[in-house]
């Protein structure tokens, strides 16, 4: 059976709780241990799928298909553990389980009450798969005294109740200010946070320290004494250069022995660390620089393009460069000409995003990028807007656009060489899809395969030629396009076994450019860069040599 770690979060949110949970999972893993990582969520959307960026970051997809919280994102990237539909949930799914079972008569006509009704319902959640892994981490989000958190809170107390002594423990995530007027570290709010904790039934085991540098011995001390843990179960979590510096900066302060402790696991197998060390020594010992324009509508919200952003980080790690990211936001050149602002610039990306809006400034990047040879790399929408571009400007067809923006305006204004995408093949069964469908989990959703075509510049960069990606999409270009816009030189590289779905374009007689219907950021890892990331960085920095 699993051993159990719940991580809470106290004081102010956004403190790195999925962080920290993911650089956990990567060093009991290190000592040969398995570990799953689950978010829970007290929002009641059923999931993020139907957010804006704006609100939530972007939505990590899972090859099983499941519209997740970025953090599973990091748990990916940390762990390498492929993330699963049954490890992310939140309080619109539990109560829409609970709904469907009252209204199914699964209750036999019971009352149905927050308890026991909603925290069995999460506690079934907690319970799935725990006979598969050595520890199971549950991150719960929000902070510690939210109206609408409480059922997790009351649900994880149950759980550890249930469970035999020691096989549950508690990690809580909090921050210390420092005040710089007078020069202290304070730890009132903890103390506060703690106390709120404790007084729903939960006792934090380890406590872990947000503060911008170290810890104090006097600071510490009063933290074990007023929150009762011990002094080396308070980690203090210092401000880093690098994320992927985490794993070994908490080994450092002794969060793993103090997981090891606290469930009485002794001797400890010692850790190795030389994947992180490696990693680390990449990041902070690059051997030159490439700028990268990321040319987006969410640029003012980072989180929007998280993935993104680190798998362009890997890229750079596996070519030991650094990768100097800029956000443009693609509306400016709607108004204006993209050369000062993409001119300097190693290379060019395009990410995914919805609606009309910045779609135009997203083409003209996808001309300047053709147009003066700079390695260009389109994701989702922005492979749409490439095939787009190359329509319009190289095969005639002067009023090419997507249905999208048809179908968001209320009238007909394009050619659609982007269509609708009302049918697909999922496994060995076919996927229907309407129009007025609801909006929430009704995309092509999950990992897909695709064939390449023997000797593009894509299979090459895969070494191979069937691969399998995961896709977020209502919207597909139209293959009825295809043979015209090949004869201009737009090669479809990456089509779907079936022949029917283009899943890869790229342009033959261009150094680097290559647009992709699927998410290759969502599978990229600090100690496995994804390929198309890792060989986008090396065409960039081909042309910071030349610069």
């Amino acid at each position: 059976m699993a051993r159990f770690i719940f991580i809470t979060g106290g004081v102010v949110s956004s403190l790195g709780k999925g962080l920290a949970s993911a650089a956990l999972g990567a060093l009991l893993q290190a000592r040969g241990f398995t570990v799953r990582l689950r978010k829970l969520d007290p929002y009641l959307n059923v999931d993020p799928g139907t957010m804006s960026p704006f609100e939530h970051g972007e939505v990590f997809v899972t090859d099983d298909g499941a519209e997740t919280d970025l953090d599973l994102g990091h748990y990916e990237r940390f762990t390498g553990v492929a993330a699963r539909q049954t490890d992310s949930v939140s309080s619109g799914r539990i109560y829409s389980n609970v709904l469907e079972k009252e209204r199914r008569g699964d209750y036999l006509g019971k009352t149905i009450q927050v308890i026991p009704h909603v925290t069995n319902e999460i506690k079934d959640f907690i319970s799935i798969g725990e006979d598969e892994v050595d520890f199971m981490l549950c991150e719960i989000g929000g902070t510690v005294g939210d109206i609408e958190g409480l059922p997790f809170f009351e649900a994880i107390r149950q759980f550890a109740q249930d469970k035999p002594r020691g096989q549950c423990i508690f990690m809580h995530l909090t921050l210390l200010p420092f005040i710089a007027a007078s020069g202290e570290l304070k730890t009132k709010p903890t103390q506060h946070s703690v106390k709120e904790l404790r007084s729903i039934g939960i006792a934090p085991d380890i406590l872990v320290c947000r503060s911008e540098g170290p810890i104090p011995e006097k600071e510490r001390e009063k933290l074990a004494l007023f929150c009762n843990v011990r002094p080396d179960s308070v980690i203090a979590a210092q401000d880093l250069k690098s994320i992927y510096e985490a794993p070994l900066a908490y080994h450092r302060e002794g969060l793993d022995q103090a997981v090891l402790d606290a469930f009485g696991i002794s001797p400890a197998p010692k850790p190795d660390l030389a994947k992180w060390e490696d990693v680390a020594d990449r990041i902070y010992h690059p051997e030159g620089e490439v700028r990268v324009a990321i040319v987006g509508k969410y640029t003012q919200l980072e989180d929007a393009y998280k993935s993104i952003a680190e798998a362009l980080t890997h890229g750079g790690m596996a070519n030991r460069v650094r990768v100097k990211v800029e956000w443009v936001d693609a509306e400016i050149f709607d108004r204006e000409d993209p050369a000062p602002h993409l001119e300097g610039f190693h290379a060019i990306l395009v990410p995914g995003g919805f609606g009309e809006r910045g779609t135009e400034g997203k083409i003209k990047a996808a001309t300047f990028a053709r147009e003066h040879k700079v390695p260009y790399l389109g994701i989702c929408l922005g492979m749409q807007m490439a095939v787009i571009e190359a329509a319009r400007n190289m095969a005639g067809f002067d009023a090419a656009g997507s249905e999208e923006f048809d179908h968001e305006a209320g009238k007909k204004r394009f050619e659609p060489v982007v269509y609708h995408l009302k049918e697909w093949v999922q496994g060995n069964h076919t996927v229907q899809r309407k129009l007025g469908d609801d909006k929430g989990g009704t995309m092509r959703l999950g990992a897909y395969t695709a064939h390449l075509k023997e000797g593009s510049r894509v299979a090459e960069a895969y070494g191979a030629t069937e691969i399998e990606e995961r896709h977020r999409h209502r919207y597909e270009v139209d293959v009825k396009y295809r043979e015209k816009l090949e004869a201009c030189g737009l090669t479809f590289s990456g089509m779907s076994p079936d022949g029917r779905l283009p899943e890869i374009v790229e342009w033959s007689d261009h150094p680097w450019f290559i647009g992709v219907q699927f998410h290759p950021e969502l599978k990229s890892k600090p100690f496995d860069p994804h390929p198309l990331f890792a060989d986008f960085i090396r065409a960039a920095k081909e042309i910071s040599r030349l610069v």
